[in-house]
């Protein structure tokens, strides 16, 4: 991978949709990234998602008892590290992040509507186009999902 990024490579700066939209290929409703709050390339960022009672899975899961589901958290967080990764391209808008493995997941407190996440997701390894991170996801200061995440980058077809 390139040493040099051309692409939005800011420091404790806050990312907006639409920046994050120039990085991530996901629109809606599958975009679960609404913020970046920090980002050092090449070692950690921190993401946000504002969960809200609009979300379409809360629909059916549950009604009456809304839940966001286990598996978009760690889509979140996924996204949130795809877009660390995604940082270290000097052309984002050419490459996807495919998520090739997650091992030790951990989901440790509900989140519902009116929740705020925040992710932080650090590299653990990087070595040419596969990267293994580390992620953990907070409701305030309480630990709600954390995981391992191992992924490359490719090229769009």
């Amino acid at each position: 991978m390139p040493e040099e990024s051309n692409s939005t490579t800011k420091t404790n700066t806050e990312l907006g949709i639409l920046e994050i939209q120039k990085v991530l290929p996901h629109r809606y409703p599958f975009l679960l990234v609404d913020r970046i709050v920090d980002l050092v390339p090449m070692e950690r960022v921190v993401g946000i998602k504002n969960v809200t009672m609009n979300e379409p899975f809360f629909q059916g899961h549950f009604p009456g008892n809304p839940i966001m589901p286990g598996v978009l958290i760690l889509e979140a967080m996924a996204q949130t590290g795809g877009f660390l990764l995604l940082n270290t391209e000097n052309d984002p808008s050419g490459k996807l992040v495919y998520f090739t493995g997650i091992n030790n997941a951990k989901f440790r407190k509900p989140v519902v509507p009116g929740d705020q996440l925040r992710f932080e997701v650090e590299f653990l390894k990087l070595k040419r186009n596969i990267c293994k991170m580390k992620g953990r996801a907070f409701v305030e200061d309480k630990m709600v999902c954390e995981a391992e995440l191992t992924a490359a980058v490719v090229d769009k077809e």
